[in-house]
């Protein structure tokens, strides 16, 4: 029997979200035993306060939801959303690097984060909306080789999210030390559980409550 709360990432990464989304977000993760919240870095301290106590873990946002900024910026982002209280991070790769084949550059902004944040998680979000397989394929590999503990399939700030396909080839991708996260537009029970049936070790959601009632939001 799977226990699905301890799979979800509950999220609210929206550009509105003011410390009251963050504080129900937290509790309703307390409710529900939720593996993780998912926020905005600025939102860590605020989360870890709430948090403090439960076995809720912290996720923080890094890079989001571009992937775009620089490796520099990253690693601030990275190094504070840790030490105000963040367990693991969710960092956006650089997806126009990986698009014009600048792999080097992909690595080395990956392995920076990583080395900043030492044992912490850190999930690598692909944006796999924006790629090809054979994209989706060599990000998996150079996330992987940069030290990654996840790949992630999506924002949900992009044109799509996660995919039964998508979990597939990422699964088949990644060696089994590095975990897989769907994330993005997930919005049925049936769907979360069978992400999970494919090799989905999280799932990121903003839905959690609905998933844990069996409610279909599509």
């Amino acid at each position: 029997m799977i226990s699905l709360n301890r799979y979800i990432d509950h999220t609210n990464l929206i550009p509105t979200a003011g410390p009251d989304d963050i504080l129900k977000l937290c509790d309703e993760a307390i409710a529900y035993n939720f593996y993780a919240v998912c926020v905005n870095s600025s939102y860590v301290y605020l989360a870890a306060d709430k948090l403090s106590g439960s076995n809720v873990k912290i996720a923080a946002t890094v890079g989001f939801p571009l992937g775009a900024s620089s490796t520099h910026s990253k690693v601030a982002e990275a190094k504070r959303a840790v030490k105000d209280g963040a367990d693991e991070i969710d960092m956006v790769i650089n997806i126009g690097f990986l698009k014009a084949d600048l792999h080097k550059n992909v690595k080395e902004d990956i392995e920076a984060v990583k080395n900043a944040i030492g044992k912490k998680m850190l999930k690598v979000i692909l944006e796999t909306c924006y790629l090809d397989d054979e994209e989706k394929k060599i990000g998996c590999m150079i996330a992987e080789k940069a030290g990654a503990d996840f790949v992630k399939t999506s924002t949900g700030f992009g044109t799509g999210g996660a995919s039964i396909e998508d979990v597939k080839l990422l699964r088949a991708t990644v060696s089994e030390k590095v975990q897989i996260k769907a994330s993005g537009g997930i919005s049925s029970t049936e769907e979360a559980l069978r992400y999970i049936e494919l090799g989905a070790n999280r799932i990121g959601t903003s839905r959690g409550i609905q998933l844990m009632k069996g409610t279909n939001t599509r």
